[in-house]
């Protein structure tokens, strides 16, 4: 059964609830995979196939749903006229109050991929939760071709670990965490030449890709 979630909810990486793993805004869907009792419930949100344990007396916010989460399919075309809405997002994000938070996709503090999630998200176009998933999921273009609304990952050689927001003239918008030089949601320069925040994050580039579709669940929400 699919249940609607009436309020803004953490979902944990363990039934011990003291790490979060992700956010689900109020309106998003998810299942319940464990057997319904007075303790932390594994679900999994519906709109990314994304895992979870949700705090037992938060299930209060969880309302059955008669009808299924379907989601969206967006042509290409359709996709690239969204992107104003989804860079319009971070840039509003931006401007309130904010830090960054491991696993935060619920304004106004987010992670990196949590960002990218929300923006698009606000713009009717899904997206994987995590950077590597993100990375995977776009089509891989050169940094050469980046055009304004795609995704430039970062990591090591063997996985995309933060990912930013493509917004042109070599500038790229990303929440980034106090450990690389900025805590919270700021713009940098896609090169070896900018700020410090700039030079550490360019030295950690794996590629770029760009949304050309919707996330497709696979789970059997």
């Amino acid at each position: 059964m699919q249940y609607l979630i009436k309020a803004n909810l953490n979902l944990y990486t363990s039934p011990k609830l003291n790490s979060l793993a992700t956010q689900a805004e109020a309106d998003r869907r998810l299942t319940i995979l464990s057997s319904p009792q007075n303790s932390p419930l594994q679900v999994r949100l519906c709109e990314d196939d994304y895992p979870g344990w949700l705090a037992a007396e938060d299930s209060q916010f969880l309302e059955a749903s008669a009808t299924l989460y379907q989601a969206p399919v967006w042509s290409e075309a359709e996709i690239q006229r969204r992107i104003a809405g989804a860079i319009a997002f971070t840039r509003s994000a931006m401007a309130v109050p904010n830090y960054y938070l491991w696993g935060g996709t619920v304004a106004p503090n987010y992670d990196c991929s949590g960002l990218m999630q929300a923006a698009f998200a606000s713009a009717g176009i899904r997206l994987p939760r995590d950077a590597y998933q993100q990375e995977e999921f776009v089509r891989k273009i050169a940094l050469s071709d980046l055009m304004p609304g795609d995704l430039v990952f970062f990591g090591t050689p063997i996985k995309a670990t933060h990912v930013g927001l493509y917004l042109g003239n070599d500038r790229y918008i990303h929440s980034s965490g106090k450990d690389q030089g900025r805590n919270g949601i700021g713009i940098d320069e896609l090169s070896d030449r900018g700020n410090a925040v700039s030079r550490t994050y360019y030295a950690q580039v794996r590629g770029a890709g760009r949304v050309v579709e919707s996330y497709q669940p696979k789970g059997l929400c």
